[in-house]
């Protein structure tokens, strides 16, 4: 049965909710009702050659039938200046420009400044039309330049309103860059009569008004900096050139306003630098921490030099927050267990639908009355949201060659490529081919629901659905709890997991989670590809995470020079291996390679005949495959994987408990694992190319183990559960739960 998972939408306020508190659930559908159930997920994989759709369902005091709004999405970033008529042209003359730097000049006018209006037809503003001309908008009336901005080059767009002589002048300077020379561009024409230029709503900068209710669209694909607005008449260059330093005691005459981006670069606001204080707001987050005009190369931390980074990536595509209304509010009862929860939405009618239904996901955390598990699952929300409505299948031409099978496309697909606006993942790129910084959660997220795409959170819950089956008692948090508190989330807990893919880590969580093992905590890493993008939730925007792409590590884009730091905390958003803490110093084993044909096993090695390690082994053979099985992917070696290496920080006591066998051409490494590009690299030849499963003691009788490799958790339930990879993680939990604490060798 294709089932529609798309005629209901939402999201909740909150990704996460302790049991006793509140959480608000915005739904949108064309249908005008709809009946919500809330579910706890034991297994979300609803394929049946799995382990089955597992659930409960919960009484709650949401059940029921609910109004439905159908609720527009409206991306695209902008800044909201409120002026209180401030900025509306008046006296003898108004001159206003900006630096711009358009990356994609298409589809339609683009505006860059300015209060105009497109239903009332009244206001003024800048705007670049889809030929790429400079325009001056004045009411109902347009004026071009002829000359055209090019993508990416840098120019300064200007207008000067002389409303004694009725005379508007719009200009264009292309500053000298390379062996480019300069090049200036003017044109003077006559003010309409009456041309209703204040249309009494806010100044814009990357956009204008739809109409008064706050509607914004002609959203400008490009970076923009230093606007300025001028009650006397300039010609472009002084307007260009004018000394915007402030100082203590003096004025610049006719400054109304000049916005600094570089002031602020961490915050949501914009500052001008004038005395009228004309400050400003950003609107679905716009790329801060990127080059300007006088980027010189020299620098590539904005923290050091912020007025080489005076500007800001504005995208018609941008989307934070959809802002739509509330739909329910649910109340989640003290004594509800913690993990993993979502509404199942449902049509209201007289027909039965058997084949419609949609979820909105949800984690209920730990609250202020819950008994705590000795065991805590940790979450990798951080990595969904990296991959939330990822469409790498729609648009990378070489997506069928990589992963050597045919494309199929599910319906979420299909609704994410008729409806773009929903966002897409980090993965991908906006519509100017730039990558997406940011995702969040304040959107409907298709890929982190039961009947979406199961990699990550789906193939979690097979971990989940594992120890509810072995009867081991755990709470489940997520990552964002790590990083709003650090090692204070995990200092409950005698041992915590991490899922298959726990691959974006902030610095909260990979300190926190250092500081528990070295504390006595023991930590069971399930999957692969771990702790290895370095990540940041936004301070001012808390439901966004950003990445920025380095200049290293498996990525399907790259950030432009000068623009690795992250914008919301400053620090390098690159892999924490080039940040001196490669997952090796964490859990022993760090990425590898990934697998793009089949997936295999382990094979036990010396160490692992190590007394150390003698509790791991109690029930497996030592000459085992270990894993050659698995839901899915067919074996426990699979997808991505990581390895040992002393040189990164796996520490010296490790032990090498198995690594993996019979890797093919299809095994291929890391971009950060070859220097130069020869014969041999891929898992047939290449030694590098393994997964390999180790074990290590901590400080005060913690201890470590990791599994190396994604698909580990997916061959948990073969065989009704009763396989080697489950006698081993058992093994292992049952150990790590134990209180005698474990015993570093003198040799560590």
């Amino acid at each position: 049965m294709i089932y529609k998972t798309n005629e209901y939408l939402g999201y909740p306020d909150r990704i996460s909710v302790p049991g006793g508190e509140t959480i608000k659930f915005q739904l949108s559908s064309k249908r005008p009702k709809v009946n919500v159930e809330v579910l706890r997920l034991r297994c979300g994989d609803v394929d049946a050659n799995g382990p089955g759709f597992k659930y409960e369902v919960m009484q709650s005091d949401i059940d029921g039938i609910h109004a439905c709004l159908d609720q527009e999405i409206r991306p695209g970033s902008c800044a909201v200046i409120d002026h209180d008529g401030a900025l509306a042209p008046r006296g003898d003359a108004w001159s206003f420009g900006a630096y711009v730097y358009p990356t994609r000049i298409a589809d339609n006018a683009k505006a860059i400044m300015g209060n105009w209006c497109e239903t009332a037809g009244e206001g003024y503003a800048l705007e670049v039309d889809l030929e790429g001309h400079p325009v001056l908008v004045l009411g109902k009336t347009r004026f071009a330049l002829n000359a055209k901005l090019r993508e990416r080059v840098w120019s300064f767009v200007s207008a000067t309103l002389d409303l004694v002589k009725n005379t508007a002048t719009l200009a264009m300077i292309v500053p000298a860059d390379g062996i480019r020379p300069a090049a200036s561009f003017v044109e003077t024409f006559d003010l309409p009569a009456d041309a209703g230029l204040d249309s009494g709503l806010d100044f814009l900068i990357a956009a204008h008004h739809l109409d008064a209710a706050r509607r914004y669209t002609a959203h400008f694909d490009g970076k923009i900096e230093a606007p300025r607005v001028f009650s006397r008449a300039l010609d472009a260059e002084a307007l260009r050139v004018f000394d915007w330093q402030p100082r203590t005691g003096t004025s610049i005459a006719g400054l109304v306003a000049f916005w600094d981006f570089g002031d602020g670069i961490t915050t949501l606001g914009v500052k001008d630098l004038s005395a009228n204080c004309l400050n400003g707001s950003l609107r679905q987050l716009p790329r801060r921490g990127v080059t300007g005009f006088f980027w010189s190369g020299a620098i590539h931390d904005f923290r050091l030099a912020p007025k080489e980074y005076a500007a800001i990536h504005f995208h018609s595509d941008d989307i934070y927050d959809c802002q739509w209304q509330t739909t329910c509010t649910l109340h989640v009862p003290d004594d509800w267990r913690t993990g993993v929860y979502a509404l199942r939405l449902t049509p209201v009618g007289d027909v039965p639908e058997p084949d419609c239904e949609s979820y909105v996901t949800f984690f209920v955390t730990p609250g202020k009355k819950t008994k705590r598990a000795d065991l805590v699952v940790v979450l990798s929300v951080a990595t969904y949201l990296a991959y939330a409505n990822s469409a790498l299948r729609l648009y990378q031409v070489h997506f069928e060659t990589l992963m050597e099978h045919v494309l199929w496309l599910p319906m979420d697909d299909v609704f994410m490529q008729e409806h773009p606006e929903i966002g897409q993942s980090t993965y991908d790129c906006h519509v100017d081919g730039s990558g997406r910084a940011y995702s969040s959660w304040l959107r409907p997220v298709l890929s982190m629901r039961p009947r979406g795409y199961w990699f990550n959170l789906i193939n979690d819950t097979h971990i989940l659905d594992w120890l509810e089956e072995k009867g081991v008692a755990y709470d489940v948090i997520t990552d964002v709890e790590l990083d709003r508190e650090g090692a204070r989330a995990l200092k409950p807990y005698r041992a915590m997991m991490t899922p298959t893919h726990a691959e974006y880590y902030s610095f909260n969580m990979m300190n926190g989670i250092m500081e528990f093992q070295n504390a006595g905590g023991r930590h069971v890493s399930m999957g692969g590809n771990a702790f290895y993008w370095r990540c940041g939730f936004h301070p001012a925007a808390p439901a966004a995470l950003e990445v920025r792409r380095g200049m290293a590590g498996t990525r399907t884009w790259e950030s432009d020079p000068g623009e690795v730091h992250l914008s919301g905390t400053g620090e390098p958003g690159a892999l924490w291996r080039h940040s001196g803490f490669a997952p090796q110093k964490l859990v022993g084993a760090g990425f590898s390679a990934m697998i793009n044909d089949t997936c295999t096993y382990y094979l036990r090695m010396p160490d692992s005949d190590n007394p150390r390690a003698a509790f791991i082994f109690e029930g497996v053979g030592r000459q085992e495959k270990l894993g050659d099985f698995g839901f899915r992917y067919g074996g426990a070696v699979g997808s991505e994987i990581d390895r040992l290496d002393y040189e990164l920080g796996s520490p010296r006591h490790t032990l090498l408990l198995a690594t993996s066998e019979g890797l093919g051409a299809g095994a291929l490494p890391t971009p950060e694992e070859f220097r130069t590009v020869v014969d041999g690299l891929d898992g047939t030849q290449n030694a590098l190319v393994r997964a390999d499963m180790v074990f290590f003691e901590t400080a005060n009788g913690g201890a470590v183990f990791a599994s190396g490799s994604i698909t580990y958790g997916m061959s948990l339930g073969y065989n009704n559960y009763d396989n080697n990879i489950s006698t081993i993680t058992l093994n292992v939990v049952k150990r790590f739960l134990d209180p005698e604490p474990f015993v570093m060798p003198e040799t560590a």
